[in-house]
Parts: C-alpha cells; structure tokens; sequence
C-alpha cells in the first residue's frame, strides 16, 4: 500500500518557522507522503488555476483564514478536506490553534475528524457584448466595488428577475453563511448560522434613503447590474483574490453552488461557541459587571 497523501499549505515568510518544520516531521513520521505549497498566485476572476490530486487524503493549512481561502482553491471541485491550524490573528476557520499541533496531525493520522459541509456561491459574470458567462465561486464573498475611488458605483439590484432597487453606492457585498463573519459582518450585516442555506447581500455606503441588507434562500438568485450611467467602472473580487475589472453594462448574478467546501472537524466545540471565543464577546452585562464589582465579598470568597 502507498503512502497516504497530504498537502501542507503556508505562507513562505514562514515556511522555515519552527512549527511548519515540526508538522512535516509529525506527518512523515505517520507516513504521509507531504507535498508543500506556500506561494500561490491568485489567479484572474474566470480562470482555472492549480487543484490538488484526486488521491489526496487531506490538505492541512498552517496560517490565518487568508491562507485557508488560498487553499480552498487547491480543493475546489474535489472532496478533499481542509484542516486549519491557526497562525493568524483570528483564524474563524481554523479548528485548532498553533500550539495544538501535535494534537491536530494525531487525529489526522488516526482520521479522528468529522467533516463540517459549507456552502459555496457560484457566481456567473457577463459582460457587455458577451452571449456566454465567466464564471466563478466564493466561499466567503463576492464583492462588487467602485473601480474610480473617488466616485460611487451606481447599481440595480434583483432578486429572482424582480427588480427591487436601485441606488449609487461604494459597493456590495453578496456573502455565504461562512463569509458573513468576514466583510460582510464588519459591513454591519448579521452572523448567519454556517449551517443556514442563504445567501446575503450588504450594501456599502449606499447613497439611498432605503438600502437594507436582504438575505435570500438556497433556490433564489441575487443579480447585480452595473448601470451604463454609472460615475465609475467596477471592479469584482470573489474571497479577496479573484478579482476582474467590471465595465458599466456588467450584470452579476450570484447562486447556491452545487459544490460544498469541507471542513475537517476534530473537536465538538459548536459554532456558537467559537463565536463567542473568536470575537470575545462580552456575555457578561455592563449592569451585571458593575454590580459585580460594587458588591463586597462574603466571608470566606475569594480575594
């Protein structure tokens, strides 16, 4: 039997960090046949790019959720899964944190993990002139932007062929359930459950007395056309990284995928759980915090 097949991804200002030379030493030790990838290009919004082999058993990340998005395209189209080990700063994605990595490759070995199915948008791009579209997904977000800094995008927005709006804006965000911790969050839309089968989309900056964020099911549809008149090109970018200039004409629509992103689990810490770990939110009440504070120790508690 041959080896069992790994892909470690990093960044390459760390491939020599310490606790990437001790990953590749644990997984060659439980007899993994390692390969490393540690720069990738992105590539332009549309094209094809770079997939890991079909035999791979498991693609581990070392580094922040930037990294993990870098290895989502290793995957996309496959069912290999994605183990991520924190080095960045908040590392939503990432199931364990750095100095749990010992423990991490363990269970990797042993395939003591479950696997979290994540939804995935497909995005369809036409532009001006064109009969066919480029296509291409996002499993964060997809963001339509303004081209010229200095001026607005000026946009239409339907939902299923219904036209519901139209207004001058920075831009917009159509996000996953995954991405909605992301731009989208500090956009100011909701936290939506990974497991909710919707779409979202958040306007920037809209220049409208009525532009809220709309939130769509798993067999709707958003499209977004880039009006002729509008003050400024566009620009789109799916995840950060795909990214194509957006002539005035443009239309993108945004859908469920068919694929899924999987995620290795190997703990039973629960989304709401991370939440509230990840972005330390405060689940004690300033009220609750004062009172604590302002009420004297009984006899024997604790100094």
């Amino acid at each position: 039997m041959g080896k069992r097949k790994a892909v470690v991804v990093t960044h390459q200002r760390i491939r020599s960090a310490a606790i990437v030379t001790e990953a590749l030493k644990q997984l060659d030790r439980a007899s993994f046949q390692v390969s490393i990838v540690d720069n990738s290009e992105a590539p332009t919004f549309g094209q094809s790019y770079r997939q890991v082999d079909d035999d791979t058993e498991i693609v581990i990340v070392l580094g922040g959720d930037g990294t993990i998005l870098r290895a989502a395209e290793l995957v996309k189209g496959t069912t290999v899964p994605i183990l991520g080990v924190n080095l960045g700063h908040v590392g939503f994605l990432a199931e364990f944190e750095s100095f749990q990595i010992a423990e991490a490759i363990a269970k990797v070995a042993e395939r003591d993990y479950s696997i979290d199915e994540r939804m995935v948008a497909h995005v369809d791009l036409w532009l001006p002139g064109e009969d066919k579209p480029l296509t291409d997904w996002a499993l964060n977000d997809m963001t339509v932007e303004r081209y010229d800094r200095g001026k607005m995008i000026q946009v239409t927005i339907r939902v299923d062929d219904v036209e519901m709006s139209s207004y001058g804006c920075d831009g917009v965000i159509v996000a996953t359930p995954t991405g909605s911790t992301a731009y989208a969050f500090s956009a100011g839309g909701p936290v939506v459950w990974p497991d909710a089968q919707s779409l979202q989309m958040i306007p920037i900056a809209a220049h409208a007395l009525f532009a809220r964020s709309l939130i769509i099911g798993p067999y709707s549809t958003f499209t977004i056309g880039l009006m002729e008149d509008s003050p400024s090109d566009g620009w789109i970018c799916c995840d950060g990284r795909r990214q194509l200039l957006l002539p005035r004409g443009s239309s993108v629509q945004v859908r469920q995928s068919h694929d899924t992103f999987r995620l290795a689990r190997l703990s039973g810490v629960s989304f709401t759980q991370r939440l509230v770990s990840k972005f330390d939110l405060p689940v004690v009440g300033w009220r609750e915090q004062n009172h604590r504070s302002s009420t004297p120790a009984k006899s024997g508690e604790g100094a």
